[in-house]
């Protein structure tokens, strides 16, 4: 298990501008020691950045309070707010993620999902009637690239109560496109859905 944390900026620019670097040394030793699963900016649809998503692969509490410790856009005032919420990644066949020497893409690449299921009493079993079907889905998906990271939201006795996934769209309508097949959707599994577009920096992730 893990933690994602959804970050989101504060409405002056020039700070994230400023932390870069730092943010930057930072999230490549976590990536390079195996506790950063995944780090990506979230940009506006007008291609501004908008925030954060960190994928932390540590055992405990005490891990991600290491992390914001550290992180420069936690402590420098660039994250206006932010979400942690216990995580674990879906173990599939993903294709390996950007290491350091690849280009980095002027553009939008690819998606980040973030969608809770719904809080009613039906919730658990629809998700529960549903996962076989959608991880007969994502496995592919993930075998071919189109599913770049994907895993479960957690509460804090570890039911899953969401999904976060990373997919390789350069836009909003293909994503959603692509999630309106999914059985999380077609079963009424997601019911608060958002998207974002993002990009990969090629870091030493193992």
């Amino acid at each position: 298990m893990g933690y994602a944390i959804i970050a989101w900026d504060g409405p002056d620019p020039a700070r994230r501008a400023a932390s870069r670097d730092r943010h930057l040394a930072v999230i490549t030793r976590w990536a390079a020691e195996g506790r950063l699963a995944l780090g990506v900016p979230l940009f506006t649809p007008d291609w501004q950045p908008a925030g954060s998503l960190m994928v932390l692969e540590v055992p405990d509490k005490a891990g991600l309070d290491a992390y914001l410790a550290e992180e420069p856009f936690a402590l420098e005032g660039v994250w206006a707010r932010w979400e942690a919420h216990p995580f674990r990644i879906a173990p599939l066949p993903y294709r390996a993620l950007p290491q350091p020497g690849e280009p980095v893409s002027a553009t939008r690449t690819h998606t980040v999902i973030v969608a809770m299921d719904g809080t009613d009493a039906g919730a658990p079993a629809r998700r529960a009637a549903a996962r076989e079907a959608h991880l007969a889905r994502v496995v592919p998906a993930a075998r071919d690239g189109t599913l770049a990271m994907g895993g479960a939201i957690l509460d804090e006795a570890g039911a899953m109560r969401g999904s976060i996934a990373v997919t390789r769209h350069a836009s909003d309508e293909a994503a959603r496109g692509w999630m309106a097949e999914d059985p999380y959707v077609t079963g009424g599994v997601w019911r608060d859905v958002a998207l974002h577009g993002t990009r990969f920096a090629p870091l030493p992730y193992r």
